[in-house]
Protein backbone atom coordinates (compact mmCIF):
# COMPACT_ATOMS: atom_id res chain seq x y z
CA UNK A 1 0.00 0.00 0.00
CA UNK A 2 1.44 3.29 -0.67
CA UNK A 3 2.15 5.67 2.13
CA UNK A 4 1.50 9.19 1.76
CA UNK A 5 4.10 11.61 4.05
CA UNK A 6 4.75 14.83 4.95
CA UNK A 7 7.02 16.17 8.05
CA UNK A 8 5.85 19.07 10.31
CA UNK A 9 7.30 21.01 12.62
CA UNK A 10 6.35 22.53 16.17
CA UNK A 11 8.06 25.24 18.28
CA UNK A 12 7.74 27.23 20.55
CA UNK A 13 6.24 26.24 24.72
CA UNK A 14 4.89 23.40 23.29
CA UNK A 15 4.86 20.99 26.23
CA UNK A 16 3.28 23.14 29.12
CA UNK A 17 0.71 24.81 26.59
CA UNK A 18 -0.54 20.64 25.79
CA UNK A 19 0.46 21.06 21.73
CA UNK A 20 2.51 18.47 21.43
CA UNK A 21 0.05 15.88 22.89
CA UNK A 22 -2.60 17.19 20.97
CA UNK A 23 -1.42 17.26 17.75
CA UNK A 24 -0.25 13.94 18.32
CA UNK A 25 -3.98 12.96 19.07
CA UNK A 26 -5.59 14.56 16.26
CA UNK A 27 -2.96 12.30 13.60
CA UNK A 28 -3.98 9.12 15.36
CA UNK A 29 -8.00 9.48 15.72
CA UNK A 30 -7.52 10.79 12.22
CA UNK A 31 -6.60 8.42 10.73
CA UNK A 32 -2.60 8.76 10.32
CA UNK A 33 0.73 7.40 12.16
CA UNK A 34 3.44 9.38 12.73
CA UNK A 35 7.41 9.35 13.95
CA UNK A 36 8.74 11.61 16.39
CA UNK A 37 12.19 12.44 14.60
CA UNK A 38 13.74 14.97 16.87
CA UNK A 39 11.98 16.10 20.02
CA UNK A 40 14.36 19.14 22.21
CA UNK A 41 12.54 19.93 25.57
CA UNK A 42 13.72 23.26 26.77
CA UNK A 43 14.97 23.41 30.23
CA UNK A 44 13.59 26.28 32.05
CA UNK A 45 10.31 28.33 31.42
CA UNK A 46 11.65 30.71 28.99
CA UNK A 47 13.46 28.28 26.48
CA UNK A 48 11.17 27.16 23.95
CA UNK A 49 10.96 23.60 22.85
CA UNK A 50 11.31 22.03 19.20
CA UNK A 51 9.95 18.45 17.72
CA UNK A 52 9.73 17.56 14.20
CA UNK A 53 7.32 15.05 13.27
CA UNK A 54 6.99 12.32 10.43
CA UNK A 55 3.50 12.27 9.83
CA UNK A 56 1.78 8.98 7.56
CA UNK A 57 -1.60 8.33 5.48
CA UNK A 58 -2.51 6.15 3.39
CA UNK A 59 -4.13 8.52 0.88
CA UNK A 60 -3.08 12.30 -0.26
CA UNK A 61 -6.59 13.64 1.11
CA UNK A 62 -6.06 12.04 4.32
CA UNK A 63 -2.93 13.64 4.64
CA UNK A 64 -3.50 17.34 3.21
CA UNK A 65 -6.69 16.54 6.08
CA UNK A 66 -4.66 16.33 8.71
CA UNK A 67 -2.32 19.06 8.12
CA UNK A 68 -5.31 20.96 7.78
CA UNK A 69 -6.27 20.17 11.49
CA UNK A 70 -2.89 20.52 13.10
CA UNK A 71 -1.85 23.48 11.31
CA UNK A 72 -3.69 25.97 14.00
CA UNK A 73 -1.70 24.35 16.40
CA UNK A 74 1.03 25.89 15.02
CA UNK A 75 2.23 22.88 13.03
CA UNK A 76 3.93 24.15 10.12
CA UNK A 77 5.13 22.10 6.76
CA UNK A 78 9.33 21.74 7.72
CA UNK A 79 10.32 21.58 3.87
CA UNK A 80 10.38 25.68 3.08
CA UNK A 81 8.40 27.17 0.29
CA UNK A 82 7.17 30.67 -0.50
CA UNK A 83 3.20 30.65 -0.20
CA UNK A 84 1.16 30.63 -3.51
CA UNK A 85 -1.13 32.67 -4.94
CA UNK A 86 -3.78 33.44 -7.63
CA UNK A 87 -5.84 35.99 -8.32
CA UNK A 88 -9.11 36.63 -7.80
CA UNK A 89 -11.70 36.54 -10.28
CA UNK A 90 -13.65 38.85 -9.81
CA UNK A 91 -14.97 41.57 -7.30
CA UNK A 92 -15.98 39.55 -4.09
CA UNK A 93 -15.03 36.32 -5.29
CA UNK A 94 -11.84 34.19 -3.96
CA UNK A 95 -9.67 31.61 -6.08
CA UNK A 96 -10.55 28.53 -5.39
CA UNK A 97 -9.08 26.72 -2.78
CA UNK A 98 -8.05 29.88 -0.75
CA UNK A 99 -6.31 29.39 2.33
CA UNK A 100 -9.13 31.20 5.21
CA UNK A 101 -7.72 32.36 8.51
CA UNK A 102 -7.96 31.27 11.92
CA UNK A 103 -7.54 34.21 14.86
CA UNK A 104 -4.25 33.48 15.71
CA UNK A 105 -1.03 35.22 14.91
CA UNK A 106 -0.11 33.69 11.16
CA UNK A 107 2.46 34.48 8.86
CA UNK A 108 3.37 33.91 4.89
CA UNK A 109 6.51 33.35 3.32
CA UNK A 110 7.46 35.25 0.42
CA UNK A 111 10.52 35.73 -1.69
CA UNK A 112 12.20 33.68 0.72
CA UNK A 113 10.99 35.55 4.08
CA UNK A 114 8.08 35.35 6.94
CA UNK A 115 5.76 38.14 6.88
CA UNK A 116 3.09 38.46 9.61
CA UNK A 117 -0.06 39.02 8.47
CA UNK A 118 -1.88 41.77 9.72
CA UNK A 119 -5.20 42.30 10.71
CA UNK A 120 -5.20 38.78 11.68
CA UNK A 121 -9.20 37.69 12.39
CA UNK A 122 -10.95 33.91 11.59
CA UNK A 123 -12.56 33.13 8.42
CA UNK A 124 -10.63 35.70 6.18
CA UNK A 125 -8.37 35.76 3.11
CA UNK A 126 -5.22 36.34 3.35
CA UNK A 127 -4.20 39.19 0.61
CA UNK A 128 -0.44 39.89 -0.70
CA UNK A 129 1.31 43.00 -1.96
CA UNK A 130 4.01 41.56 -3.26
CA UNK A 131 5.98 44.76 -4.02
CA UNK A 132 5.42 45.83 -0.95
CA UNK A 133 6.27 42.80 0.68
CA UNK A 134 3.08 43.08 3.16
CA UNK A 135 0.24 40.86 4.04
CA UNK A 136 -3.07 41.40 5.13
CA UNK A 137 -6.08 39.44 5.82
CA UNK A 138 -9.29 40.42 3.91
CA UNK A 139 -13.05 40.14 3.92
CA UNK A 140 -14.65 37.96 1.10
CA UNK A 141 -16.65 40.82 0.14
CA UNK A 142 -13.68 43.44 0.26
CA UNK A 143 -11.94 41.30 -2.50
CA UNK A 144 -11.15 43.37 -5.86
CA UNK A 145 -10.69 41.07 -9.31
CA UNK A 146 -7.05 40.92 -9.71
CA UNK A 147 -5.92 40.55 -6.14
CA UNK A 148 -3.50 38.11 -5.22
CA UNK A 149 -4.75 35.55 -2.63
CA UNK A 150 -3.18 32.90 -1.06
CA UNK A 151 -4.09 29.63 -2.00
CA UNK A 152 -2.98 26.26 -0.49
CA UNK A 153 -1.22 25.91 2.76
CA UNK A 154 2.51 25.80 1.94
CA UNK A 155 4.49 28.75 2.97
CA UNK A 156 1.63 29.52 5.72
CA UNK A 157 2.37 29.30 9.40
CA UNK A 158 -0.07 29.95 12.54
CA UNK A 159 1.67 30.71 15.78
CA UNK A 160 -0.34 29.47 18.82
CA UNK A 161 -0.20 31.21 22.13
CA UNK A 162 1.62 30.71 24.94
CA UNK A 163 -0.02 31.06 28.54
CA UNK A 164 0.72 34.55 29.83
CA UNK A 165 2.95 34.89 32.53
CA UNK A 166 0.39 36.80 34.67
CA UNK A 167 -0.50 34.90 37.16
CA UNK A 168 -4.32 36.20 36.93
CA UNK A 169 -7.61 34.56 34.90
CA UNK A 170 -6.81 35.25 31.86
CA UNK A 171 -3.69 32.71 32.76
CA UNK A 172 -5.51 29.66 32.69
CA UNK A 173 -7.64 27.67 30.15
CA UNK A 174 -11.55 29.13 31.37
CA UNK A 175 -13.59 27.06 28.52
CA UNK A 176 -15.22 25.64 31.34
CA UNK A 177 -18.51 27.42 31.95
CA UNK A 178 -20.81 27.11 34.96
CA UNK A 179 -23.32 29.42 37.10
CA UNK A 180 -21.98 27.89 40.14
CA UNK A 181 -18.73 28.94 39.96
CA UNK A 182 -17.71 31.75 42.19
CA UNK A 183 -16.78 34.81 40.38
CA UNK A 184 -15.50 36.96 42.58
CA UNK A 185 -11.93 36.36 41.77
CA UNK A 186 -12.26 36.36 38.42
CA UNK A 187 -13.96 40.28 38.18
CA UNK A 188 -11.00 41.19 40.40
CA UNK A 189 -8.32 40.27 37.59
CA UNK A 190 -10.54 41.85 35.04
CA UNK A 191 -10.71 45.16 37.14
CA UNK A 192 -7.04 44.62 37.58
CA UNK A 193 -6.73 44.48 33.86
CA UNK A 194 -8.54 47.43 33.24
CA UNK A 195 -7.09 50.03 35.96
CA UNK A 196 -3.74 48.90 33.95
CA UNK A 197 -5.18 49.38 30.34
CA UNK A 198 -6.44 52.72 31.47
CA UNK A 199 -3.16 53.51 32.66
CA UNK A 200 -1.25 52.52 29.16
CA UNK A 201 -4.63 54.53 27.57
CA UNK A 202 -4.42 57.74 29.34
CA UNK A 203 -0.47 57.50 27.57
CA UNK A 204 -1.28 57.11 24.18
CA UNK A 205 0.20 53.37 24.63
CA UNK A 206 -0.75 50.77 21.97
CA UNK A 207 -3.45 48.11 22.49
CA UNK A 208 -4.76 49.75 25.69
CA UNK A 209 -8.32 50.04 24.86
CA UNK A 210 -11.21 48.45 26.49
CA UNK A 211 -14.26 47.34 23.88
CA UNK A 212 -17.70 46.77 25.58
CA UNK A 213 -20.45 44.91 23.44
CA UNK A 214 -23.79 45.28 25.02
CA UNK A 215 -27.42 44.65 24.51
CA UNK A 216 -30.42 45.47 26.38
CA UNK A 217 -30.25 43.56 29.06
CA UNK A 218 -27.91 45.89 30.71
CA UNK A 219 -30.70 48.62 31.03
CA UNK A 220 -33.63 45.91 31.82
CA UNK A 221 -31.39 44.26 34.55
CA UNK A 222 -29.85 47.64 36.23
CA UNK A 223 -26.65 48.09 34.83
CA UNK A 224 -26.84 51.06 33.22
CA UNK A 225 -25.40 53.21 35.99
CA UNK A 226 -22.67 50.70 36.47
CA UNK A 227 -21.83 51.40 32.77
CA UNK A 228 -22.31 54.99 32.54
CA UNK A 229 -20.21 54.88 34.98
CA UNK A 230 -17.19 52.87 33.37
CA UNK A 231 -17.53 55.12 30.39
CA UNK A 232 -17.14 58.14 32.41
CA UNK A 233 -14.18 56.76 34.27
CA UNK A 234 -12.62 56.00 31.48
CA UNK A 235 -12.22 52.28 31.56
CA UNK A 236 -14.04 52.06 28.65
CA UNK A 237 -13.51 53.37 25.39
CA UNK A 238 -15.29 51.88 22.67
CA UNK A 239 -18.86 50.63 22.33
CA UNK A 240 -20.67 48.24 20.16
CA UNK A 241 -24.44 47.68 20.72
CA UNK A 242 -28.08 47.67 18.59
CA UNK A 243 -30.57 49.95 18.30
CA UNK A 244 -32.53 48.40 21.45
CA UNK A 245 -29.93 49.36 24.27
CA UNK A 246 -29.18 52.53 23.18
CA UNK A 247 -33.37 53.30 22.77
CA UNK A 248 -33.89 51.99 26.52
CA UNK A 249 -30.92 53.44 27.93
CA UNK A 250 -32.36 57.01 26.50
CA UNK A 251 -35.98 55.61 27.60
CA UNK A 252 -34.78 55.47 30.95
CA UNK A 253 -33.65 58.77 31.23
CA UNK A 254 -36.58 60.70 29.32
CA UNK A 255 -39.35 58.60 31.51
CA UNK A 256 -37.79 55.96 33.86
CA UNK A 257 -38.54 53.10 31.99
CA UNK A 258 -36.79 50.30 30.22
CA UNK A 259 -39.37 48.73 27.63
CA UNK A 260 -42.01 50.40 29.23
CA UNK A 261 -41.05 48.67 32.97
CA UNK A 262 -40.12 51.34 35.87
CA UNK A 263 -36.90 50.85 36.71
CA UNK A 264 -37.50 52.73 40.49
CA UNK A 265 -41.19 51.99 40.60
CA UNK A 266 -40.54 48.17 40.06
CA UNK A 267 -43.90 47.11 37.81
CA UNK A 268 -44.91 48.31 34.54
CA UNK A 269 -46.19 51.27 34.03
CA UNK A 270 -49.54 52.49 32.07
CA UNK A 271 -48.74 52.79 28.19
CA UNK A 272 -45.26 52.30 28.82
CA UNK A 273 -44.78 49.87 26.16
CA UNK A 274 -44.98 53.18 24.20
CA UNK A 275 -41.94 54.95 25.64
CA UNK A 276 -39.40 53.42 23.17
CA UNK A 277 -41.25 54.11 20.34
CA UNK A 278 -41.62 57.75 21.94
CA UNK A 279 -37.93 57.82 22.29
CA UNK A 280 -36.71 56.97 18.96
CA UNK A 281 -39.24 59.53 17.60
CA UNK A 282 -38.23 61.88 19.77
CA UNK A 283 -34.56 61.24 18.67
CA UNK A 284 -35.42 61.00 15.01
CA UNK A 285 -37.10 64.49 15.31
CA UNK A 286 -33.64 66.12 16.38
CA UNK A 287 -31.71 64.19 13.97
CA UNK A 288 -28.82 62.58 16.27
CA UNK A 289 -28.00 61.05 19.62
CA UNK A 290 -24.93 63.81 19.65
CA UNK A 291 -27.42 66.65 19.32
CA UNK A 292 -30.34 65.30 21.40
CA UNK A 293 -27.19 65.26 24.53
CA UNK A 294 -25.50 68.59 23.51
CA UNK A 295 -29.21 70.18 23.42
CA UNK A 296 -29.62 68.70 27.08
CA UNK A 297 -32.26 66.71 25.91
CA UNK A 298 -30.76 63.45 26.97
CA UNK A 299 -28.96 64.21 30.15
CA UNK A 300 -27.59 61.07 31.55
CA UNK A 301 -27.02 57.65 30.82
CA UNK A 302 -24.60 55.88 28.44
CA UNK A 303 -24.76 57.37 25.33
CA UNK A 304 -24.56 60.49 27.20
CA UNK A 305 -21.88 59.29 28.66
CA UNK A 306 -20.39 57.80 25.24
CA UNK A 307 -21.48 61.64 24.07
CA UNK A 308 -19.09 63.51 26.41
CA UNK A 309 -16.36 61.24 26.51
CA UNK A 310 -15.68 61.14 23.20
CA UNK A 311 -16.17 56.85 22.98
CA UNK A 312 -17.05 55.99 19.72
CA UNK A 313 -20.21 54.07 19.26
CA UNK A 314 -20.60 51.20 16.53
CA UNK A 315 -24.93 50.37 16.21
CA UNK A 316 -25.85 47.62 14.20
CA UNK A 317 -29.72 47.13 13.03
CA UNK A 318 -31.35 43.83 13.09
CA UNK A 319 -34.80 42.92 11.39
CA UNK A 320 -36.67 43.82 15.07
CA UNK A 321 -35.50 47.00 15.23
CA UNK A 322 -38.07 49.70 15.41
CA UNK A 323 -37.55 53.18 14.09
CA UNK A 324 -34.19 52.73 13.66
CA UNK A 325 -32.55 55.58 15.59
CA UNK A 326 -30.19 57.59 14.08
CA UNK A 327 -26.67 56.37 13.52
CA UNK A 328 -28.11 52.59 13.67
CA UNK A 329 -26.38 50.94 10.07
CA UNK A 330 -29.12 48.66 9.04
CA UNK A 331 -27.01 47.63 6.65
CA UNK A 332 -24.64 44.00 8.18
CA UNK A 333 -22.06 43.96 5.94
CA UNK A 334 -21.63 47.92 6.63
CA UNK A 335 -22.04 47.01 10.44
CA UNK A 336 -19.60 44.69 10.00
CA UNK A 337 -16.88 46.74 8.63
CA UNK A 338 -17.47 49.59 10.94
CA UNK A 339 -17.05 47.59 13.66
CA UNK A 340 -13.75 45.80 12.19
CA UNK A 341 -12.66 49.57 11.92
CA UNK A 342 -12.78 49.91 15.48
CA UNK A 343 -10.90 46.55 17.08
CA UNK A 344 -7.18 47.45 16.18
CA UNK A 345 -5.64 49.09 19.56
CA UNK A 346 -7.97 47.09 21.56
CA UNK A 347 -6.58 45.36 24.95
CA UNK A 348 -9.60 43.54 26.39
CA UNK A 349 -12.98 42.85 25.19
CA UNK A 350 -16.11 42.81 27.51
CA UNK A 351 -19.19 41.03 25.75
CA UNK A 352 -21.72 41.23 27.96
CA UNK A 353 -25.34 40.25 27.58
CA UNK A 354 -26.03 40.00 23.65
CA UNK A 355 -25.88 36.58 22.07
CA UNK A 356 -25.07 38.04 18.18
CA UNK A 357 -23.09 41.06 19.29
CA UNK A 358 -20.99 38.93 21.55
CA UNK A 359 -20.32 36.42 18.74
CA UNK A 360 -20.26 39.40 15.75
CA UNK A 361 -17.26 41.08 17.87
CA UNK A 362 -15.50 37.47 19.29
CA UNK A 363 -15.15 36.64 15.33
CA UNK A 364 -13.82 39.76 14.50
CA UNK A 365 -10.81 40.02 17.21
CA UNK A 366 -7.71 38.16 17.19
CA UNK A 367 -6.94 35.00 19.65
CA UNK A 368 -4.58 37.60 21.15
CA UNK A 369 -7.29 39.98 22.61
CA UNK A 370 -8.13 38.61 26.10
CA UNK A 371 -11.74 38.34 25.91
CA UNK A 372 -14.58 38.33 28.87
CA UNK A 373 -18.12 37.17 27.91
CA UNK A 374 -20.66 37.33 30.19
CA UNK A 375 -24.40 35.58 30.12
CA UNK A 376 -27.28 34.45 31.81
CA UNK A 377 -27.45 31.74 29.26
CA UNK A 378 -24.55 29.41 29.46
CA UNK A 379 -23.95 28.44 25.74
CA UNK A 380 -23.01 31.79 25.11
CA UNK A 381 -20.00 32.46 27.32
CA UNK A 382 -18.98 28.52 26.20
CA UNK A 383 -19.26 29.34 22.81
CA UNK A 384 -16.81 32.29 23.17
CA UNK A 385 -14.36 30.46 25.38
CA UNK A 386 -14.25 27.49 22.83
CA UNK A 387 -12.87 29.81 20.33
CA UNK A 388 -9.29 28.42 20.88
CA UNK A 389 -7.22 30.56 23.32
CA UNK A 390 -6.00 30.83 26.85
CA UNK A 391 -7.55 34.13 26.83
CA UNK A 392 -11.40 33.71 26.74
CA UNK A 393 -13.19 33.68 29.96
CA UNK A 394 -16.95 33.26 30.24
CA UNK A 395 -18.89 34.00 33.34
CA UNK A 396 -22.65 33.21 33.76
CA UNK A 397 -24.48 35.76 34.99
CA UNK A 398 -26.52 38.71 34.69
CA UNK A 399 -25.43 41.85 33.30
CA UNK A 400 -26.39 44.29 36.32
CA UNK A 401 -24.67 41.99 38.93
CA UNK A 402 -21.10 41.78 36.45
CA UNK A 403 -21.17 45.32 35.46
CA UNK A 404 -22.20 46.74 39.44
CA UNK A 405 -19.82 43.99 41.03
CA UNK A 406 -16.71 45.51 38.51
CA UNK A 407 -17.67 48.76 39.22
CA UNK A 408 -17.48 48.78 42.42
CA UNK A 409 -13.96 46.87 42.82
CA UNK A 410 -12.93 50.08 40.54
CA UNK A 411 -13.90 52.56 43.08
CA UNK A 412 -17.89 53.26 42.02
CA UNK A 413 -19.10 53.96 46.04
CA UNK A 414 -22.89 54.04 45.19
Amino acid sequence: MNQYQESVCLQGHIIDSLLLAKVLDLILMMGGTFDLEDVHIGKTREEPSHARIRIRTTSRALLDDILKAIQPHGASIEREADCRTNRAPADGVLPDDFYATTHLPTQIRLNGRWLDVDRIEMDLAVLVNEARSMAQAVPMGEVRRGDQIVVGREGVRVIPLQRPRERDVFGFMESQVSAERPHGHIIADIATRMRQLRERHRHGQADSKVLLAGGPAIIHAGGREALTWLIEQGFVHTLFCGNALAAHDMEADLYGTSLGYGLSAGRAVPHGHEHHLRTINRIRAIGSIEAAVTSGVIKQGIMAACIRQGVPVVMSGTIRDDGPLPGVITDSVRAQSAMRALTPGIGLALLVASTLHSVATGNLLPATVPTVCVDVNPSVPTKLADRGSFQAVGLVMDAASFLSELARVLGRST
